[in-house]
């Protein structure tokens, strides 16, 4: 026996481990982006280009968001644009609530930073293999967008 762990408590943990390691074999791609002194300009365009290889699954695709008090809306517009390895572009613009009508901000939060993942494309395949581009731009009314600490991509494939 291991000093301090008795046999119940190392089966758990094991246990604890096997199950989140399968919680990863479903992420494809994760990626974030911090945001140059918490303001995401409107001229700074994040990038993510994924590697797909898997034409055939079906994947989930969401942002990730973390904000701080300093973010003065509860809601969020963005510009996506999606490249294919064969240039195939497709833009959309989209909307995020992401505190309700009171100011409570949804996701969750610790201190100052409330982080939201946001769904932007569901139940999809990619048709082509190789590298996918998608860039992003805020689409708010002001040029400086105070308060976004850093934006990011996960992909995850759908078991079904």
């Amino acid at each position: 026996m291991i000093k301090g762990i008795n046999r119940l408590s190392l089966v758990f943990l094991v246990t604890l481990l096997f199950l989140l390691s399968g919680c990863r074999r479903n992420v494809i791609f994760t990626d974030a982006v911090l945001i140059p002194g918490k303001v995401w300009d409107l001229d700074n365009l994040v990038v993510f280009s994924p590697e797909i290889s898997d034409t055939v699954s079906f994947n989930n695709i969401y942002f990730n968001i973390r904000t701080g008090s300093a973010y003065p809306f509860r809601n969020i517009y963005l510009f996506v644009s999606t490249t294919s390895p064969k240039g195939k572009t497709i833009t959309d613009t989209l909307q995020y609530m992401l505190a309700d009508g009171k100011g409570k901000w949804y996701g969750k939060g610790l201190g100052d930073i409330h982080e939201l993942k946001l769904p932007f494309k569901s139940d999809i395949y990619f048709p082509n293999k190789g590298k996918y581009t998608i860039s992003i731009r805020h689409g708010m009314r002001i040029e400086s967008l105070k308060g976004v600490y850093d934006f990011g991509l996960r992909v995850e494939k759908i078991k079904k």
